[in-house]
């Protein structure tokens, strides 16, 4: 099971992807494996030399009582210290922002691609929509000839 966040190829330019643990409770692994998970309107900070998840939205357990969890708290990701240095430099100086592309499971265990991005313009996102129109029409004349 693999959850995207397919806003993120069209808002931004993805400058580097970087793979990340992510620290969870017992009832909110339960809810991934289900698919009751939303990365879209997440993003990472950077905080006391730790990455944080912001805005991810996990629902409740249905059986999970008092037991359950915040659906949108904050949640630790789990780098090295070399990719939170780099990450840091592109945040703080190049003034790039960490979203998260991708979440999926690894061995059982799950796993967050995220992307040190920096942000479209109205002009560079109407490129993309000609490039993705464009590819489209390719791609149906050449199911018609076949």
């Amino acid at each position: 099971m693999e959850i995207f966040n397919r806003r993120a190829k069209f808002d931004y330019f993805i400058e580097e992807e970087y793979e990340a643990g992510i620290v969870l409770t017992g009832t909110e692994i339960k809810s991934v494996r289900n698919g009751h998970c939303n990365i879209k309107d997440s993003y990472g900070i950077l905080k006391n030399n730790e990455i944080y998840l912001l805005n991810m939205f996990i629902g409740q357990y249905k059986e999970g009582n008092i037991f359950n969890h915040d659906e949108t708290r904050n949640r630790k990701l789990l780098l090295h210290k070399k990719e939170i240095k780099k990450i840091r430099q592109a945040i703080e100086v190049q003034g790039l922002t960490l979203i998260p592309l991708k979440l999926y499971f690894k061995n059982n265990i799950l796993k967050v691609l995220l992307g040190v991005c920096r942000g479209k313009k109205n002009y560079d996102k109407r490129e993309s929509m000609k490039e993705r129109d464009i590819n489209r029409e390719v791609q149906k004349n050449l199911k018609q000839r076949y």
